[in-house]
């Protein structure tokens, strides 16, 4: 059990912040794709939609923004971008015309096999074991459930 601190400001320093661990992290995570993500033409954000859609091809805006933890205010514009360049197509679904539904183009298909590079990329820049990261993952992933409760 900690010890309360003789200061009782001691809490609030920058290097005692679950949050700042975090939000640097991410930070510095992000930093490190953008080189590799930028040999494929595509961004961080885009990185993400398209792995969720080579996961699963033509989902709605809203079943991506779920995947993602997106709303459709942030996901909407990165959706329209992708469609100018290439990546998505965007269509009104006959079934239901208010859900927009996206699907991959072919372009985009294609990148999916120069991604694996990026991960490897990543993991070797990270010089953690496979068990590691997936044991970092799993901690994420309580967090974010603890957070969404």
């Amino acid at each position: 059990m900690n010890e309360p601190s003789a200061d009782p400001f001691e809490s609030l320093r920058l290097d005692n912040q679950l949050c700042f661990g975090l939000y640097a992290a991410a930070n510095a995570i992000i930093r490190a794709y953008r080189p590799l993500l930028a040999d494929l033409g595509i961004t961080y954000p885009q990185y993400l939609v398209l792995m969720s859609l080579w996961e699963d091809d033509r989902q709605t805006v809203s079943e991506l923004g779920r995947a993602l933890m997106l709303d459709s205010g942030t996901l909407t514009p990165l959706l329209k971008r992708m469609e100018v360049a290439g990546l998505v197509d965007r269509r009104r679904r006959t079934s239901d015309e208010r859900e927009v539904e996206i699907a991959l183009t072919e372009d985009a298909s294609r990148l999916r096999a120069r991604a694996v590079g990026v991960r490897l990329g990543i993991v070797a820049r990270l010089r953690m074991s496979d068990a590691a990261i997936t044991g970092l993952r799993a901690e994420l992933n309580e967090l974010i459930a603890a957070l969404r409760a």
